[in-house]
């Protein structure tokens, strides 16, 4: 809330008919002034809550020089604003010395009246600009909730979110992964090559106390997104040093926001493939008991029991580089030529979006029948319907019970990243990936993001802020399969110097690098890392 100011307060034309005096203070004329209170108490300080302007006569102020100065210390302990004093009562034309000594000490503001002011007419003006900046708060909260609000309801993508704060905050809005990677941003006008530079050094440095902080150095406005238990990333609001409620209210409305629409399935395929998609979900997630799976698919025309089943992932080629609402519309496409390759082939199976990249087809096969002859035959259909524009097709095993059908959909989703850097087939299995592949597969998984930061994230900081690169000769070390003496080699290092530095690492991160399984950590961890800088 943006209250008035004490020197806001000075400029009134209630108190510009006192002729106010600044005797002392003046450095602090920028507090903020939350009320008005007049009082001749001398020990009022007992009754404050910070924030108040004290108005006084000075008929009940002490009389000895140390009693004026502890009644300054007071006021200022409890954080008053300011003190102004109307001469003519108790002081004929100038303050004590004593009291201008103390304020001046303590950065309190003092003003000196020198003309009768009717407090009265002080207090209304301050409390009308007080009450005026509330209502100014609520206004702005009654904007965040509605524009948040709607863009809930209508299942907006990240970057309108993101857009939306950036513009009712008036800063530069950035939403980041767990392992400080961009997701999306808005440099709300600014230079985007300086909001984003050396990003993940920067962001590595700003910690925070709770789920929503204020880092005063870098001025970040840092909150937690996620939901149900399962943060995924960090909201910052790039806001300088002066932050108020109603920023703290903005951030973590457009956090809840991001965090509730990634829980929301925005859907327009067709009735079929919504109805296929569906059960394929509730199979994946283990939602509905296996009798009841097998009921819902016989009733769509796909028996399950006492089937062989194979699950198939399929991938539009190039939808990465794509905007979103084509990427979305090809994904749909994919679906209906996944349906009718199977309709061609005289195929059994459930076909439907499992995410937003990807269609799953389960497909049903009878237990006599060659699975093998299946999978060629459901890949020949799809490569004649799609021609040259062949989407990237991955397979995972064969497996014999509903159960089983979530295992044979990971690894082919695993096998689908993996193909990525494979040459071009009709269709790729598990046996085609290996450990960058399985962790190219969960890169956007924040449990794995969670792991390389415990690993290595200490390191990383470490060499962010001297400037050094002990992951790059740790990564060197533990490629040349801990030979000291060739990956001292392989990094242009002397011996010793190479020595120092990898005792130096196991000082930073607290391990043995002596202990395989400490390097076999350190090394999934590694590899995580460049699954999901990539």
């Amino acid at each position: 809330m943006v209250f008035p100011t004490v020197a806001d307060v000075l400029a009134l034309e209630q108190f510009r008919r006192g002729e106010p005096e600044v005797c002392a203070g003046a450095r602090g004329l920028d507090r903020l002034v939350r009320w008005a209170h007049v009082s001749e108490l001398a020990d009022i300080a007992g009754l404050l809550r910070g924030g108040e302007l004290i108005l006084t006569t000075g008929v009940a102020l002490p009389d000895d020089d140390a009693d004026l100065a502890a009644y300054v210390a007071d006021l200022d302990n409890v954080g008053v604003a300011g003190l102004v004093v109307e001469l003519g009562r108790r002081y004929a034309t100038t303050l004590p010395a004593a009291l201008v000594r103390a304020a001046e000490g303590r950065g309190l503001p003092l003003v000196a009246l020198a003309r009768e002011t009717r407090f009265v007419a002080i207090t209304e003006a301050v409390h009308a600009r007080v009450v005026d900046a509330q209502l100014d708060e609520l206004r702005a909260s009654e904007e965040v909730h509605a524009t948040f609000t709607e863009l809930s309801v209508e299942g907006a993508e990240p970057a309108e979110i993101i857009r939306q704060a950036a513009r009712m905050s008036g800063h530069p809005v950035v939403l980041e992964n767990l392992a400080h990677q961009v997701l999306a941003y808005d440099a709300g006008g600014n230079d985007a090559g300086d909001l984003l530079g050396g990003w993940e050094t920067r962001s590595r440095g700003v910690t925070v106390t709770g789920r929503t902080g204020h880092d005063v150095r870098t001025g970040w406005l840092v909150t937690t997104v996620g939901a149900r238990g399962h943060d995924w990333g960090r909201l910052v609001v790039v806001c300088g040093r002066d932050v108020g409620p109603h920023d703290t209210v903005l951030v973590e409305r457009a956090a809840s926001t991001l965090a509730l629409n990634r829980l929301v399935e925005r859907d327009r395929e067709s009735l079929e493939r919504q109805t296929h998609r569906t059960l394929l979900t509730g199979i994946l997630a283990h939602t509905w008991p296996t009798a009841e799976v097998t009921l819902r698919a016989r009733a769509l025309g796909v028996p399950l029991e006492g089937r062989q089943l194979v699950a198939v992932v399929l991938r539009p080629p190039g939808a990465a580089a794509e905007a979103v609402l084509e990427a979305e519309q090809r994904l749909r496409d994919l679906g209906e030529m996944a349906a009718a390759a199977v309709r061609e082939s005289r195929l059994l199976a459930l076909i439907g979006a499992v995410d937003d990249a990807t269609v799953g087809v389960l497909l049903s096969v009878p237990s006599r029948d060659p699975a093998d002859e299946v999978v060629e035959a459901l890949a020949a259909a799809l490569g004649r319907l799609a021609g040259s524009d062949e989407p990237v097709m991955a397979v995972g095993s064969t497996v014999d019970g509903i159960p089983a059908v979530r295992r044979s959909f990971l690894e082919a989703s695993h096998v689908a990243d993996a193909a990525a850097n494979q040459p071009p087939r009709p269709f790729h299995r598990l046996e085609d990936v290996r450990l960058r592949g399985l962790l190219h597969l969960l890169r956007d998984d924040s449990r794995l993001q969670t792991f390389a930061e415990r690993e290595v994230g200490e390191l990383l900081a470490y060499d962010a802020q001297h400037r050094t690169d002990l992951v790059g000769l740790l990564r060197t070390y533990l490629e040349q399969g801990r030979n000291k003496s060739s990956a001292a080699d392989a990094a242009h290092l002397s011996r010793p110097a190479f020595y120092e530095r990898l005792h130096r690492i196991e000082r930073v991160l607290g391990v043995d690098l002596d202990e395989v399984e400490s390097c076999l950590s350190l090394h999934v961890a590694l590899v995580a890392l460049d699954a999901v800088r990539r």
